[in-house]
């Protein structure tokens, strides 16, 4: 196996770094208290989108830095997951940067989706405007009433009724659901109780403004609800939308869920360890500048032992990430379970345990918006959870692992 960057990959990465130099790191900081002061919590149904972000878009669209996820030279940058890896990385330095190259979930999740199983009718309607830039995306997994770590638990219903499917149940931590360009959900829910279990479920496309949707309430992360993006709870009320909205068939759920989030894994996972990299950055700056009982706080109380340590944690975790993207280009995501599952533990509590170690020598200053620093951590401890909590996924890797000995 080789991890060498390609030419692609390298040439992508210089333009991405100095696009985000040049137009994402001079103004991220006034962004922020451009977005809070826009989009107060108590008004999430009126959130806006800040200007900057609009104009930034255009400029990245305009230098061909768009969609660059996906593994379609016509559509985005035709690099497979190996080669977006890095690119996913330097990204993960912002948290703005995703949003402006068209690369954030859930519509990357969302995009590929409907690339590798929608319909044309359904990639002429979704696919296209969300590759656009045009209309954002939700996607809607997890339930309120149910221990959503195993996902068989879904209870939300998508049954056929004629020509149309009837959607009833309530979804929460939806991202993306406050969004004032947020069109539409992909749905996930209970079609056939009594069928195999990985055949009971269905995905369907939902446009936001049908009857019977109905967008309850944002929910705060760490108290922040992360605005004009949100994680929301909706209640979908004998929703109806035609068969034809249907992803795939009627108990395709699974097998789509699967495709989904494998290569969302190792984006999201690679972008933490681009946060990663970042907090580390800002540990080693704080370290050197600040001085405490005479000396630089670095050469104080264990930190250089601290800067190592976090320096190993990155490395390792980076190349079993490459190693996870690697495997899913050679033999596909559901032949990668183990090496997905190992990322999805590893890489986010090296971001949690490095923003860790950054807030700390901070100090209050850490826990302040002086710094991105909380912002990181609610990141990190979210994605500990989110798709998958780290049980589930040792669970995964132990089962493979004991597989081999039945075998032998």
């Amino acid at each position: 196996m080789d991890f060498t960057p390609s030419k692609k990959t390298l040439e992508y990465r210089k333009r991405l770094i100095a696009f985000m130099q040049e137009h994402i790191e001079p103004i991220e900081a006034n962004y922020h208290k451009e977005n809070r002061r826009l989009n107060p919590d108590s008004n999430w149904r009126h959130w806006q989108v800040a200007p900057i972000v609009t104009e930034l878009k255009a400029k990245a669209k305009q230098a061909g830095l768009w969609n660059l996820f996906l593994p379609d030279e016509k559509l985005g940058a035709g690099l497979t997951t190996l080669e977006y890896a890095p690119l996913a990385e330097v990204m993960g330095h912002s948290l703005l940067a995703p949003e402006i190259f068209n690369c954030n979930a859930p519509d990357t999740g969302n995009m590929e989706v409907l690339y590798h199983f929608g319909s044309e009718a359904q990639q002429q309607r979704w696919l296209t405007p969300l590759l656009n830039g045009e209309i954002r995306s939700v996607f809607c997994m997890t339930e309120p009433d149910v221990a959503s770590s195993d996902a068989t638990n879904m209870q939300a219903s998508i049954v056929a009724d004629g020509d149309d499917v009837v959607i009833n149940g309530r979804k929460w931590w939806s991202t993306g659901l406050g969004h004032p360009q947020a069109k539409f959900a992909i749905v996930m829910g209970l079609t056939d109780a009594d069928a195999p279990k990985h055949q009971r479920h269905s995905m369907v496309l939902v446009p936001l403004d049908s009857a019977g949707v109905t967008v309850e309430r944002m929910l705060p992360a760490f108290g922040e609800y992360d605005a004009p993006y949100g994680h929301g709870e909706v209640l979908f009320d004998n929703v109806r939308v035609p068969k034809e909205n249907v992803i795939g068939e009627l108990g395709d759920g699974f097998k789509i869920a699967q495709g989904r989030l494998g290569p969302g894994r190792i984006h999201h996972c690679m972008r933490a360890l681009g946060a990663a990299e970042k907090a580390l950055q800002l540990f080693i700056r704080r370290g050197q500048e600040r001085i405490g009982f005479g000396k630089p706080l670095l050469q104080l109380n264990g930190n250089l032992e601290r800067v190592a340590d976090m320096r190993i944690a990155i490395d390792q975790a980076r190349l079993l990430t490459f190693y996870a993207a690697w495997k899913i280009d050679q033999v596909g995501a559901m032949k990668a379970l183990a090496e997905i599952s190992a990322i999805k533990v590893a890489a986010p509590n090296v971001l949690q345990q490095v923003v860790d170690e950054a807030i700390q020598i901070y100090g209050g200053a850490g826990m302040s918006h002086d710094t991105p620093l909380t912002a990181l951590f609610a990141m990190a401890r979210a994605l500990r959870i989110a798709d998958g909590p780290d049980a589930v996924h040792r669970t995964t890797i132990a089962k493979v692992e004991l597989a081999k000995y039945r075998e032998a």
